[in-house]
Protein backbone atom coordinates (compact mmCIF):
# COMPACT_ATOMS: atom_id res chain seq x y z
CA UNK A 1 0.00 0.00 0.00
CA UNK A 2 1.11 3.50 -0.91
CA UNK A 3 -0.41 5.43 2.45
CA UNK A 4 1.00 8.51 2.71
CA UNK A 5 3.19 8.30 -0.19
CA UNK A 6 2.89 11.23 -2.45
CA UNK A 7 6.65 11.52 -4.59
CA UNK A 8 5.79 10.53 -8.22
CA UNK A 9 8.71 8.22 -9.30
CA UNK A 10 8.92 9.04 -12.99
CA UNK A 11 10.23 5.48 -13.67
CA UNK A 12 13.84 6.56 -12.03
CA UNK A 13 15.59 6.29 -9.25
CA UNK A 14 16.08 8.34 -6.73
CA UNK A 15 19.28 10.22 -8.37
CA UNK A 16 17.74 10.28 -11.53
CA UNK A 17 14.92 12.14 -10.25
CA UNK A 18 16.76 14.87 -8.45
CA UNK A 19 18.99 15.15 -11.56
CA UNK A 20 15.50 15.79 -13.15
CA UNK A 21 14.01 18.50 -11.08
CA UNK A 22 17.55 20.29 -11.38
CA UNK A 23 17.44 20.00 -14.67
CA UNK A 24 13.69 21.27 -14.60
CA UNK A 25 14.62 23.89 -12.07
CA UNK A 26 17.59 25.51 -13.53
CA UNK A 27 15.61 25.50 -17.01
CA UNK A 28 12.51 27.05 -15.39
CA UNK A 29 14.53 29.82 -13.76
CA UNK A 30 16.83 30.83 -17.37
CA UNK A 31 13.55 30.87 -18.98
CA UNK A 32 11.34 31.88 -16.92
CA UNK A 33 8.77 29.35 -18.94
CA UNK A 34 9.04 26.03 -19.67
CA UNK A 35 7.45 22.81 -21.46
CA UNK A 36 7.28 19.35 -19.87
CA UNK A 37 4.89 16.72 -18.91
CA UNK A 38 2.29 17.69 -16.26
CA UNK A 39 3.18 15.21 -13.87
CA UNK A 40 6.85 16.86 -13.84
CA UNK A 41 5.00 20.51 -14.05
CA UNK A 42 3.30 19.22 -10.74
CA UNK A 43 6.27 18.03 -9.07
CA UNK A 44 8.49 21.09 -9.98
CA UNK A 45 5.72 23.54 -8.66
CA UNK A 46 5.97 23.23 -4.62
CA UNK A 47 10.21 22.63 -5.17
CA UNK A 48 10.32 26.19 -6.89
CA UNK A 49 7.68 27.46 -4.79
CA UNK A 50 9.67 26.91 -1.96
CA UNK A 51 13.03 28.16 -3.09
CA UNK A 52 11.38 31.78 -3.81
CA UNK A 53 9.68 32.00 -0.69
CA UNK A 54 13.19 31.31 0.65
CA UNK A 55 14.84 33.68 -1.34
CA UNK A 56 12.00 36.50 -0.39
CA UNK A 57 13.98 36.56 3.23
CA UNK A 58 16.59 37.85 2.30
CA UNK A 59 19.26 37.22 4.94
CA UNK A 60 22.44 36.41 4.08
CA UNK A 61 21.28 31.98 5.17
CA UNK A 62 18.47 31.92 2.97
CA UNK A 63 20.84 33.03 0.34
CA UNK A 64 23.13 30.84 1.12
CA UNK A 65 20.55 28.09 1.03
CA UNK A 66 19.09 28.62 -1.96
CA UNK A 67 22.67 28.77 -3.56
CA UNK A 68 22.76 25.37 -2.08
CA UNK A 69 19.49 23.82 -3.62
CA UNK A 70 20.58 24.99 -7.23
CA UNK A 71 24.13 23.17 -6.82
CA UNK A 72 26.14 25.89 -6.22
CA UNK A 73 25.49 27.66 -9.46
CA UNK A 74 25.54 30.99 -8.55
CA UNK A 75 24.18 32.63 -11.66
CA UNK A 76 20.67 30.93 -11.42
CA UNK A 77 20.73 31.57 -7.99
CA UNK A 78 21.61 35.49 -8.30
CA UNK A 79 19.05 35.42 -11.03
CA UNK A 80 16.15 34.21 -8.91
CA UNK A 81 17.40 36.30 -6.04
CA UNK A 82 17.75 39.34 -7.09
CA UNK A 83 15.30 39.67 -9.90
CA UNK A 84 12.69 36.85 -9.89
CA UNK A 85 12.06 36.78 -6.40
CA UNK A 86 11.60 40.72 -5.53
CA UNK A 87 8.28 40.70 -7.60
CA UNK A 88 6.71 38.72 -5.21
CA UNK A 89 8.16 40.50 -1.99
CA UNK A 90 4.24 40.83 -1.06
CA UNK A 91 2.54 37.51 -2.39
CA UNK A 92 2.19 34.80 0.18
CA UNK A 93 2.37 32.12 -2.25
CA UNK A 94 1.30 31.12 -5.97
CA UNK A 95 4.36 32.31 -7.97
CA UNK A 96 4.10 29.83 -11.01
CA UNK A 97 1.21 29.20 -13.38
CA UNK A 98 0.37 25.78 -14.65
CA UNK A 99 -1.22 25.74 -18.08
CA UNK A 100 -2.43 22.40 -19.88
CA UNK A 101 -1.66 22.47 -23.47
CA UNK A 102 -3.24 18.94 -24.41
CA UNK A 103 -1.38 15.60 -25.50
CA UNK A 104 1.89 14.90 -26.65
CA UNK A 105 2.07 13.57 -30.30
CA UNK A 106 4.71 10.61 -30.19
CA UNK A 107 3.63 8.83 -26.87
CA UNK A 108 0.45 11.18 -25.76
CA UNK A 109 1.28 12.18 -22.74
CA UNK A 110 -0.47 14.80 -21.64
CA UNK A 111 1.79 18.53 -21.80
CA UNK A 112 1.62 21.55 -19.70
CA UNK A 113 3.57 24.59 -19.65
CA UNK A 114 4.69 26.12 -16.51
CA UNK A 115 5.62 29.86 -15.95
CA UNK A 116 6.31 32.39 -13.35
CA UNK A 117 3.35 35.04 -13.12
Amino acid sequence: MRHGNNVRKFGRNKNQRHALMKGLMLSLIAREKIETSEAKAKELRPAIEKLITKANVGTLASRRLVISRLYNLTAEANKLIDTIAPKYKDRTGGYTRITKIGRRLGDASKMAIIEFI
